[in-house]
């Protein structure tokens, strides 16, 4: 039903309106007694064999929504009724931004794909502190945190130290985002002595906590194996507790969609199916040289349930999905837990 009449609906409509109309709906709805028991009915599977001990967190399940989709942790208990295994917020940064210009947010059906330029929009983190105070579920939330667009780069720490700071009670890990490419400049923070300097002092923070809360990396898919090389000789030498692998990629190659409609479009991040193999081979990269024990979260092209056993097999303990959730629909959750047991079977 979703695929052959919501689908055509919402896509008849500008990708960011439908969004927050999205969000508005599912929250009325979800206020009517019995409706959120009902949709976790639908859309759950409860199997103690999908579990998984990571990061020293038990995750109900692998499948997580990315960040991006619930940026100030307006919708975690809706969303927790249909069936995800963990939800990250953010990216949230210190102050309140409004973001780039619209429209920001585009879809290419042709290539089952999105490419968005959103600029970290989001209403600080404060306001996203406020809400997970007053969350009901239990579900595990992780913490995407970045720096303000005035932010110069050589201020970063700061902004990453006060958002970690504000987010530590109310969230399960932490993900230093530094790979976005619609903040000018951020992705520069992953060159190796500005990284190593961001997470010594991120590490050391968390380290004066009486709790531990996992720390993780999410990186870029754009990165050469020699920049791979760098950040995983980071990883190791911070004892950083995972990664992230991927954001969305600032490459156009391979695209179905025509080039004019592409530059039309403009700069953004892409993500969808042409991210798919990319990410997937960062994920396989990553878990070569990392051993078979790192934390890797996966993320990138996840559209179907065989690129989630994919990204799986390939050496991640946890996956993430966006753009799939927008294109498949809220059966996706279920459609991929069920997958693994089956995949658990054969």
């Amino acid at each position: 039903m979703y695929k052959w009449l919501i689908r055509p609906l919402f896509f008849s409509v500008d990708a960011e309106k439908i969004h927050h109309f999205v969000f508005r709906n599912l929250k009325f709805v979800s206020r009517i007694p019995g409706v959120r028991p009902l949709l976790r009915g639908l859309y759950s599977v409860a199997d103690t064999r999908l579990e998984k001990r990571i990061l020293g967190i038990t995750f109900k399940n692998p499948v997580g929504l990315a960040a991006g989709f619930d940026k100030d942790a307006k919708l975690i208990d809706e969303l927790d009724a249909l069936g995800f295994g963990f939800i990250e917020i953010g990216t949230v940064t210190p102050l309140p931004q409004s973001g780039n210009d619209k429209p920001r947010l585009f879809r290419l059906p042709q290539d089952q794909a999105l490419i968005n330029r959103m600029g970290f929009n989001n209403e600080g983190v404060e306001a996203a502190m406020r809400r997970l105070k007053e969350k009901k579920s239990n579900i595990i939330v992780g913490g995407n945190i970045g720096k303000n667009k005035v932010t110069p780069n050589e201020n970063a720490l700061n902004d990453y130290a006060l958002c970690f700071e504000v987010l530590f009670p109310y969230v399960d890990y932490f993900v230093l985002n530094i790979s976005s490419p619609n903040t000018p400049g951020l992705r520069e923070l992953q060159d190796k002595e500005p990284l190593r300097k961001l997470l010594m002092h991120v590490k050391q923070l968390s380290a004066s906590k009486g709790v531990y809360k996992p720390l993780l990396l999410k990186i870029a898919p754009d990165l050469v194996d020699s920049q791979l090389d760098d950040i995983i000789e980071i990883l190791k030498e911070t004892k950083l507790d995972g990664v992230v692998a991927t954001n969305t990629t600032i490459s156009r190659e391979g695209l179905s969609t025509s080039n004019a409609e592409v530059q039309a479009i403009g700069n953004g991040g892409l993500s969808g199916k042409p991210l798919t193999e990319r990410s997937t081979y960062v994920i396989r990269y990553l878990r070569q040289k990392l051993g078979p024990q790192f934390p890797i979260i996966g993320v990138g092209g996840i559209m179907s349930t065989d690129d989630a056993i994919e990204k799986l097999k390939a050496g991640a303990d946890l996956i993430q999905i966006y753009t799939g959730f927008i294109y498949e629909g809220p059966g996706f959750v279920k459609q991929i837990n069920n997958a693994i047991l089956q995949n658990l079977k054969s």
